[in-house]
């Protein structure tokens, strides 16, 4: 094993420089995913007739793919990461126009290309590439104009913006935004930007809340339930009730034949019915544990733009499966969501796996890159 690890050939100098419980964690949410999907498949197959195992078949595909992506965005250099953040930022901006133009029309909604295999949503790939765009935007030496950073990259976000309303996207628009701000921040912006910003903020959800009905109707039905449908969210609560601690069994839950959208917005209650609150508690110590075990690796680094981006990656990490499980728990208007690496969607698991991708590179132990040269492997 020693003589393995001393060896100059590239994948096995990869090997040792990746975080491999990073790696092996998310890898365990993949598997326990396409498991649960198994459950979650033959209820939804009733309502889109089709074969009983028709998510779950295409589910594994998508997490087959994305753990190659995974791998594949892992094995980058910095500069790998810029360059392909560009690139995928010019693909799924022409994409998002796309779906304007061509996009299939869901619910109100045009955010989805069909692509024969399956619907295409290009918004997805937004989330990671924004974050390499404008991390290496902000990490940038602006001491000679402090704001020129924050005004270039958050007119980008203000273009992606508009487009998203178009679709519209507002929980999109809202968790992009947040990742932005995450990063102004990190970036060691001036304090009067920050607060700036932090005023600003509820000016532009409150005009949103007006334009867009759509929006408005969400948020006045999860402050006020009996102004509107609530099926949904009280499906979802008598799924927490009727599993309880322990849950009623792998595959014994019966909510889930009633309730739209189990196996993507409400897989949560899917969980908890089935597996419990406990095991809800122990899905969540992983989120948690993957997010900080990320930040302490990233405190270590010296490059501001790994440290920019791979943040605000693990923020956009972090607050998707904040959101999904907020949603099940009726603390947040729905939103549309996806639990990482649980939920069915190809696009939000391919998205997802390269965020995690990213950030096993930006992790990586470089010599060059991180304070502490004593823990280091050389790469």
């Amino acid at each position: 094993m020693g003589k393995l690890r001393l060896s100059k050939h590239p994948l096995v100098r990869w090997w040792w420089s990746l975080d491999r419980t990073t790696f092996l964690s998310v890898l365990g949410l993949m598997i326990f995913g396409s498991m649960l999907m198994m459950s979650a498949s033959i209820a939804v197959s009733q309502e889109y007739s089709v074969s009983a195992y028709y998510f779950a078949k295409k589910q594994a595909i998508f997490l087959f793919l994305g753990l190659g992506s995974m791998l594949f965005f892992s094995l980058m250099t910095i500069k790998g990461i810029r360059n392909m953040g560009f690139l995928l930022f010019a693909v799924a901006l022409v994409g998002v126009v796309a779906t304007l133009l061509v996009g299939a029309d869901v619910k109100g909604a045009k955010r989805w290309i069909d692509m024969g295999f399956f619907s295409l949503q290009p918004s997805e790939l937004l989330k990671p590439s924004f974050a390499i765009v404008s991390a290496f935007i902000l990490s940038r030496d602006w001491s000679h104009s402090p704001y020129k950073g924050i005004i270039i990259s958050g007119s980008v976000l203000g273009v992606i913006g508009v487009l998203l309303l178009l679709q519209p996207d507002f929980g999109m628009a809202v968790m992009l935004g947040l990742v932005w701000f995450t990063q102004v921040v990190i970036s060691g912006a001036p304090m009067l930007a920050v607060v700036g910003l932090m005023a600003a903020a509820p000016i532009g959800v409150s005009a949103v809340y007006f334009m867009l009905p759509h929006v408005k109707s969400r948020i006045d039905r999860f402050l006020d339930p009996a102004s509107g449908d609530s099926y949904q969210v009280d499906q979802a609560f008598d799924a927490f009730t009727s599993g309880g601690f322990f849950g009623r069994g792998p595959g014994e839950g019966v909510v889930k034949y009633h309730l739209p959208d189990a196996h993507t917005d409400f897989i949560f209650a899917v969980i908890a019915e089935e597996l419990g609150i406990l095991f809800c508690l122990v899905l969540l110590s992983v989120y948690i544990f993957l997010t900080l075990r990320g930040c302490g690796r990233l405190v270590q680094l010296s490059d501001k733009f790994a440290v920019v981006a791979g943040g605000s990656l693990l923020v956009l990490f972090s607050l998707q499966a904040l959101v999904n499980v907020s949603v099940a728990l009726s603390i947040m208007p729905t939103t549309g969501m996806t639990l990482p690496f649980i939920s069915y969607g190809g696009s939000s698991t391919l998205a997802l796996s390269i965020v995690i991708g990213f950030i096993l590179a930006l992790t990586r132990r470089r010599g060059s890159l991180y304070k502490n040269k004593q823990v280091e492997t050389k790469n």
